[in-house]
């Protein structure tokens, strides 16, 4: 009796543990279409793996379209694309596995440059919030979080002062939920002619961060994250960490009984 039962406790314990090892996996997508591509990719890729590992999550990473594929995809809590750029996908039918993903549930987590990922295709630019137009040049500045109480912004400072690109963009998609903004003030004057033009009419303050519920889907970004030093940095990992658990927390099941599109230019639903 005494065996069975310190069997059961070992059983238990060890499952308790691949559980807890694996509460949840994400897939890291890296692929880039022709253009400029970030040096900060494998740091990225690096520090995800390591999140991963301190926090419990699996991590799976490429740069191969053929991933989007609608069984392959519903494994993941989260697809994170992590500085993407430009054309992302091979096929159309590789898009519409991504678009049914996200209707079917699923979370997004984007990075940097995702914002100038898929430039021609209306719904991805609308699921990720905006599309790029230009950044100032790499220099200290503001950012002001503006929503300290939403879930994605735990431990993240009110006003964090950092190096990076300061990004903004066009095309913006009116449901985003703006959680932490771009102080435009504290940018180097000597681009304000450009700072000008691009902030459109946003006046001193530009958004940086954001999430939203789309199309079934749950969506958070951050334009944060230029420098491959970003990412042993423990305050932008933790800000890294807050986005990846805050959609992870949102996605219940991957349900395709709630996918509807059957082509990557299907109409927005409401």
């Amino acid at each position: 009796m005494r065996l069975t039962t310190l069997f059961l406790l070992f059983a238990f314990a060890s499952f308790a543990s691949f559980a807890q090892k694996t509460s949840y996996s994400v897939l890291v997508y890296t692929k880039n279409g022709p253009g400029y591509v970030h040096d900060n990719i494998p740091s990225a890729v690096a520090a995800v793996q390591k999140l991963g590992s301190e926090n419990h999550f699996k991590v799976d990473v490429s740069a191969d379209p053929v991933v989007f594929e609608e069984q392959n995809l519903a494994k993941y809590k989260v697809i994170i694309f992590t500085s993407t750029n430009n054309d992302v996908f091979d096929t159309d039918a590789q898009r519409v596995a991504f678009r049914r993903y996200i209707e079917a549930g699923g979370g997004f987590v984007g990075v940097h440059s995702v914002t100038g990922t898929e430039r021609k295709w209306g719904w991805f630019k609308s699921m990720v919030g905006e599309t790029f137009s230009w950044h100032a040049k790499f220099q200290p500045f503001s950012v002001i979080n503006i929503s300290p109480a939403h879930p994605s912004l735990q431990g993240v400072p009110l006003k964090w002062t950092k190096e990076d690109e300061c990004y903004f963009g066009f095309e913006l998609y009116p449901g985003i939920q703006t959680l932490m903004m771009h102080d435009v003030t504290t940018l180097d004057q000597s681009q304000k002619d450009l700072i000008t033009k691009h902030k459109g009419v946003y006046g001193d303050y530009f958004p940086a961060v954001w999430t939203q519920h789309f199309q079934g889907g749950h969506i958070w970004v951050t334009t944060l994250g230029h420098a491959k030093e970003n990412y042993q940095e423990p305050t932008y990992l933790n800000h890294l960490l807050q986005g990846i658990n805050y959609i992870a927390g949102q996605v219940r099941k991957i349900d395709y009984s709630k996918a509807f599109s059957t082509g990557k230019d299907d109409g927005v639903r409401f």
